[in-house]
């Protein structure tokens, strides 16, 4: 759920905090005070469009940000944000920033972590779901219906889809094989003479992993050959020479020999001495075989540095390291096989094709066996959610429609469409190709009331889906709102004092002028000053007693219809 909104700079809205809680919560004020630019604010915040046109007239940039609660059920929105390496804590929050600059730049941050737009649109779709009259929604696009019926489906469809989806994954890693094996016989060609190419270029180098290193570390040493060799000779002299380092050592350790046979404490002492002197005779002993071994062999020079230069070409050629070229070489080993052997692949892979094909469209139609099922028991859901917003005459149907054999995606071989007719001796349409305001109101919320519960998304928010009706159709669209808002969290915008009446928390959005400024205000009203807003909505501009109690009576009764959603919610549960 949506708990916090911080806007800055944005449109006419100057600096905005508010808080929102579960349950349903309303926005009301006068036309033009800001109620639309809000939701504008959560649609950029979402992963919406963003324009310079947003920014607040006289500043630099815009800033928004909102927090959410994550519901650690929703296993898609916790794998997407696994994905784009997001972490959520044990308190669930996640905090989504985002910000427009006059430069045109825009910046998104999820939980602090720089996340691109296309991300948080993602992320987002998963917290939040934005309706307004006009747009082109998740329920007012074709492409999602079959998700949509998908989520209403019994138990049984999730395991037959699981199914369904480890052979598509098969059905489309084999056609991509069956696509590379079946390539032009020039482009084997070419491919089959690159590959032995490089085989043979790699064999012949007869690669050992390790070695350059190993070279690397000769070749310096043989770069500094005559530096090498003096420093080792000059601490070998000091070391062994006549009265030199060894000699004063030998003689340090013979007295204090003799002074631990005289002072015990002096024991660690000499042993600590003689252990030394026995530790430098051993170094003396490998400089020596060391200094006697050295000698420089200007072949070797030029041996190394004719095979580093090898391995450097290999490398800007197969790969970074000598295991990568190795890697590299294992995998056109295996394209050059598969290329030579291409007609004995070709028929296996097609035998396994076709094999799979059958299995996958035996799987898909248990799916759509299923989605038969799911959409007359959608039809009669929503025939009964269109009844109770007084649209009896109208008809809604699932159109499932098979594709052509063999013409599988990853949601198997059907084409779901929502078709309603809204008037009797109408044909059906497409849910996509309703007319009038108050049908597609009607219709959305119908959708709504039943896909909540299964949709997964915390927060809806509706944008003035009210407009175009009044008298008993207002009231049934306060109902189902109020429904909704039993399972999700709603945030609405509205004209009606039906829906207003409805709220758990009642938000009144106003402007003013301020030192020449246009500024937008929120605040939250309750009691004596809901029952003042009900009563304008009601009567307009004037507020008199008998909009007053008009508003009281519609409090009182919303409370009860209030009560009896939620009553009617726990038996239902």
């Amino acid at each position: 759920m949506l708990s916090e909104l911080s806007i800055r700079n944005f449109a006419i809205i100057e600096s905005l905090d508010i808080e929102f809680e579960r349950g349903l919560t309303v926005l009301t004020g006068e036309t033009g005070a800001g109620k639309s630019i809000i939701i504008d604010a959560v649609q950029l915040l979402a992963g919406g469009r963003g324009s310079q046109q947003f920014i607040r007239h006289g500043a630099e940039r815009a800033e928004i940000e909102g927090l959410f609660y994550v519901d650690v059920t929703n296993e898609a929105l916790l794998a997407e944000l696994a994905a784009n390496d997001i972490s959520v804590g044990e308190d669930r929050m996640l905090i989504i920033r985002r910000t427009l600059s006059r430069k045109g730049k825009t910046t998104c941050r999820v939980n602090g972590k720089l996340t691109t737009i296309a991300a948080v649109r993602t992320i987002a779709s998963h917290l939040v779901d934005i309706h307004g009259q006009h747009e082109n929604q998740e329920l007012m696009n074709d492409k999602h219906h079959i998700h949509l019926l998908d989520h209403f489906a019994p138990p049984t469809f999730e395991e037959a889809h699981r199914h369904y989806t480890e052979l598509y994954e098969e059905y489309v890693e084999l056609r991509k094989k069956l696509r590379q094996t079946v390539e032009d016989e020039q482009t084997i060609a070419q491919h089959i003479d690159l590959y032995t190419f490089q085989l043979n270029e790699i064999d012949e180098a007869n690669l050992v992993v390790g070695e350059d290193e190993a070279l690397e570390k000769e070749q310096q040493k043989l770069q500094h050959f005559h530096r090498l060799f003096e420093r080792l000779t000059t601490a070998y002299e000091s070391l062994n020479g006549e009265s030199k380092g060894l000699d004063y050592i030998g003689s340090a350790m013979s007295d204090l020999e003799d002074a631990a046979t005289i002072d015990d404490d002096m024991k660690p002492i000499s042993e600590t001495v003689s252990a030394s002197f026995y530790s430098l005779q051993d170094v003396i002993h490998s400089l020596s075989s060391t200094i006697d071994d050295m000698a420089f062999d200007p072949m070797r020079v030029e041996e190394v540095e004719s095979r580093l230069a090898l391995l450097a070409t290999l490398k800007r050629k197969y790969g970074q390291t000598v295991e990568a070229i190795l890697t590299y070489r294992e995998e056109i080993e295996e394209k050059l096989d598969r290329l030579l052997h291409r007609d004995e692949r070709l028929a296996e892979e097609q035998e396994r094709l076709a094999q799979v094909e059958a299995d996958l469209a035996i799987e898909a139609n248990e799916l759509s066996l299923i989605r038969q099922e799911t959409a007359k028991r959608l039809e009669k859901a929503v025939m009964e959610q269109l009844e109770q917003l007084y649209m009896e005459k109208a008809t809604f149907r699932v159109s499932i429609e098979t594709k052509e054999p063999l013409a599988f995606d990853a949601n198997g071989s059907d084409d779901v469409q929502f078709l309603i007719s809204t008037n009797v001796g109408e044909p059906l349409k497409p849910l996509t190709q309703i007319a009038s305001g108050g049908e597609i109101s009607r219709m959305m919320l119908a959708l709504k009331t039943i896909f909540s519960k299964t949709q997964g998304v915390t927060s809806l928010i509706f944008d003035e889906v009210d407009t175009g009706v009044s008298g008993r159709v207002a009231q049934a669209i306060a109902d189902k709102i109020a429904t909704i808002a039993v399972h999700s969290q709603v945030l609405c915008i509205s004209h009606l004092p039906q829906v207003a009446a409805m709220a758990d928390y009642h938000y009144f959005i106003s402007k003013r002028v301020e030192e020449d400024r246009t500024v937008t205000r929120v605040r939250a009203i309750e009691h004596a000053s809901r029952v003042e807003e009900l009563s304008r909505m009601l009567s307009g501009a004037e507020i008199t007693p008998l909009s007053l109690r008009a508003a009281e009576e519609l409090l009182e009764l919303a409370k009860e219809r209030k009560q009896t959603f939620a009553e009617e919610a726990e038996q239902s549960n």
